[in-house]
């Protein structure tokens, strides 16, 4: 198999995924759409793609113009009908680019919150799994509603937090990607934020969480991305 992975920042990767790209043999390659004008090869070239986090919102094309590109280069892998996974941004950027727009949530996720699996996700290849509740660890101050045709796979009481698009596409709204590291590393540069100040996050409490909870949350995400993948490949 031939993977792309989109990276937004250096803190924003692949991952726990990495293991399980490894585990399928995967081909790995990776854009950063912030550095590089265009993708490696045209989407049609992978036999699956995957689109992770970052700090910019979904909205701000006019602040950042590789939004734009990548957008389109997303719609060109859903008109090539290529298996793609969105994590956080990456998802709300594959709902953008069905012509679904992304808004600010009523109130901002950043930390442990517990997420529940829909009736739909139970026969969901991917998502399926997962328990019917769970504490998921986010990062976001925006959502995408539910894009035409889709189906919402998760909740939590803020939002949409996954949702499949025919048999290919998938996006989770949360963190499944996220080492103990990064997510630190995000606490320590970002905690101290709007969104994070505005809500009242206590950095060290959520930092003693995510240590108590970052080895069982890796299992989940290896986990996820070793479905989309097994799935990307019978494709």
């Amino acid at each position: 198999m031939r993977v792309l992975a989109i990276v937004h920042q250096s803190d924003s990767g692949p991952g726990v995924f990495l293991d399980a790209i490894a585990a399928a043999r995967a081909e790995l390659h990776t854009w950063v759409p912030a550095l590089e004008p265009s993708a490696p090869s045209g989407a049609e070239a992978y036999d699956a793609i995957l689109t992770f986090g970052g700090s910019a919102h979904p909205v701000q094309d006019d602040v950042y113009p590789w939004l734009t590109v990548e957008k389109r280069f997303l719609a060109q892998a859903i008109r090539a009908r290529v298996p793609l996974f969105g994590v956080c941004l990456g998802s709300q950027l594959i709902a953008e680019a069905v012509g679904t727009h992304a808004r600010r949530c009523a109130r901002p996720e950043i930390g442990w919150f517990e997420a529940w699996l829909t009736d739909d996700a139970a026969t969901d290849p991917v998502v399926g799994p997962l328990a019917g509740r769970f504490q998921a660890l986010q990062w976001h101050s925006y959502e995408v509603p539910l894009p035409a045709g889709a189906t919402a796979l998760a909740y939590s009481d803020a939002c949409l937090q996954s949702y499949r698009i025919d048999d290919r596409i998938w996006g989770v709204q949360f963190h499944p990607e996220v080492t103990g590291e990064d997510f630190q590393h995000w606490l320590e540069v970002d905690g101290a934020d709007e969104d994070a100040v505005g809500m009242g996050l206590d950095v060290s409490a959520v930092a003693a969480q995510t240590r108590e909870r970052i080895e069982s949350w890796n299992r989940l995400g290896h986990g996820l991305c070793e479905r989309f993948l097994r799935v990307a490949s019978q494709l």
